[in-house]
């Protein structure tokens, strides 16, 4: 996954006044315990010292989710990022609160989490199908308590009232905020009864937006403020009634986190930007190649309306398939980051909207390289079947569906979407320990045709290291596979690693000694290694000409 797997609070019985760690923290390594309701903790490797974590502390692990059958759905140590969150905040599912609260710093466990514990009988689609139970490998890497909110003494925090929920705001989003802020005499030298502003501006001094970045909405807290988060060795003149803040001066800010509209990054490159205006309900979104229904704005940056959709009285919704380029791309990725009954405003780029051409749309003509907005209401979707809810002949014809869908955008030069569909066909059939002998060979001959297929749009959209992959587990399925030796040589020639690139070649012409496109990338790469050499001899003539040079 793009981001951390944030694993949602279950309802159940509450266990922050309860201890679960006695007996479970005293595993050998190999034994396996129940802890509570089901919960199960198998010691992998044991810990260092007693300690163990409590509520309220920030911890910081590394692990991996499986099914029971062995499908991993998500891990941090491939993402290679550690995940933090707070121990008994309702932040991750509660068979985490319940178990880590049993390890010790450096400790390696492996949890087996009931589906009472963890997502229930509606599970957390695409990925956790219902009423799953799950295994979590889990290293306790660190934690410590909040307090000092900075780490470095400059802001310490107290809470006065608790808020709601778990959620934090991030650095794009839009909060909005009471505070008073007083010198350590009582002076009042800052005050507002509701400001707004964007966490990453910030707003009065430093420690605002590093103060709400731990904060839940609802949350009311007491910050002193070192001068290096406040207004330094400057200070700041009086102003509006408000008194001086003199040079080096330590404040006491009382904060009160109202409330905030989240903004997020619907694209890496942060091109495509969403801010929910209206929270929408549970957890699911639709996925690629769901069914929406919209009602739908566009506006230009002057505010010109050049679209509008299912706001009339009477007016039929606007409905899409995501994912087939009905709509720009812009608003087909973010779409599918909403919920149902989520209400947001998309900030679309060139890139991802209309690009340097001028289009005519429904109410207004919108100019080459503009950036445009829609306001879009998610009002509900029809998401594309997941493979759990079919029997193990539906994941077939689906593969297969999905492997045409696939060729018929590949023979249009769509070769990103292209893929897409290959890589989807092979998920359906990617786990066939259910399947009969006669479905295992059609899969097989589908996941080989599929992950060719793939790496052929890896290779016109020039992600070679990808296109090597794919060729190599055809491979794994058919040694002899001439196109996967043909394909991966190119991708190795783009790599330059062009003694691979023969190995691959000579292999397909032993196989297929008269085989035209192999002779012919042959060709290509002998004059590739040639040019090569030429270089290489070149580079050493000139170091050896200046060594002579220098002695």
């Amino acid at each position: 996954m793009d981001e951390d797997f944030e694993m949602p609070p279950v309802g159940g019985m509450e266990d922050d006044d309860m201890d679960f760690g006695d007996s479970a923290s005293f595993l050998k390594v190999g034994e396996e315990k129940e802890i509570q309701q089901g919960l199960k903790k198998k010691l992998v490797k044991e810990g260092e010292g007693f300690e163990t974590p409590e509520n309220g502390d920030e911890v910081e692990v590394h692990y991996t989710g499986t099914l029971l059958d062995g499908t991993k759905f998500d891990s941090s140590r491939d993402r290679g990022t550690p995940f933090k969150f707070t121990l008994g905040q309702g932040q991750v599912i509660k068979g985490w609160d319940i178990g880590i609260k049993t390890m010790k710093k450096g400790e390696n466990a492996v949890f087996t989490i009931p589906s009472e514990l963890a997502y229930g009988e509606s599970g957390s689609p695409p990925t956790i199908p219902p009423s799953a139970t799950l295994q979590f490998d889990v290293e306790l890497l660190s934690w410590s308590s909040v307090k000092d909110i900075c780490k470095d003494g400059g802001v310490f925090k107290k809470i006065v009232a608790a808020g709601e929920k778990w959620e934090n705001p991030k650095d794009l989003d839009e909060v909005l905020v009471k505070y008073e802020a007083k010198l350590e005499d009582g002076t009042v030298v800052g005050k507002s009864d509701g400001v707004e502003f964007t966490v990453k501006d910030g707003h009065f001094c430093p420690a605002l937006a590093k103060a709400v970045k731990t904060m839940k909405k609802g949350e009311k807290v007491l910050l002193t403020v070192k001068p290096q988060y406040g207004f330094a060795e400057k200070g700041k003149a009086a102003s509006g009634g408000e008194g001086a803040v003199p040079p080096n001066a330590t404040l006491e800010i009382t904060l009160e986190l109202v409330s905030w509209k989240t903004v997020s990054e619907v694209t890496d490159d942060n091109k495509v930007i969403k801010k929910i205006l209206k929270e929408g309900e549970g957890y699911e979104r639709p996925n690629e190649g769901a069914v929406v229904k919209v009602k739908l704005i566009g506006k230009l940056q002057d505010g010109t309306v050049f679209l509008k959709k299912g706001h009339g009285e009477g007016e039929e919704l606007f409905e899409f398939k995501t994912d087939e380029e009905q709509v720009i791309d812009g608003l087909d990725r973010a779409v599918m980051k909403m919920k149902k009954g989520e209400v947001a405003l998309v900030t679309v780029e060139p890139e991802y909207a209309f690009g340097s051409d001028e289009s005519k749309q429904e109410l207004a003509v919108v100019p080459p390289n503009s950036t445009v907005y829609y306001e879009v209401d998610l009002v509900t979707f029809d998401k594309e079947r997941e493979s759990w809810d079919m029997n193990t002949e539906e994941k077939i014809e689906a593969a297969s569906k999905k492997k045409e869908e696939g060729n018929s955008k590949f023979k249009a030069g769509k070769y990103a979407l292209a893929s897409k569909r290959y890589e989807k066909a092979v998920k359906y059939i990617e786990y066939d320990t259910s399947f009969s002998e006669e479905e295992k060979k059609q899969a097989k001959a589908l996941k080989v045709a599929c992950n060719l297929n793939d790496a052929a749009c890896k290779l016109k959209l020039k992600d070679y290291k990808q296109a090597e992959k794919l060729c190599t587990k055809v491979l794994e399925l058919e040694s002899t596979n001439v196109k996967a030796l043909y394909r991966r040589a190119q991708a190795y020639m783009e790599l330059a690693d062009l003694d691979l690139a023969e190995f691959d070649v000579k292999k397909a012409l032993e196989i297929d000694p008269n085989n035209r496109e192999v002779k012919l990338e042959q060709r290509r790469l002998k004059e590739k290694m040639k040019e090569f050499n030429k270089k290489e001899a070149k580079f050493y003539g000139n170091m050896f000409a200046k060594l002579t040079k220098e002695a």
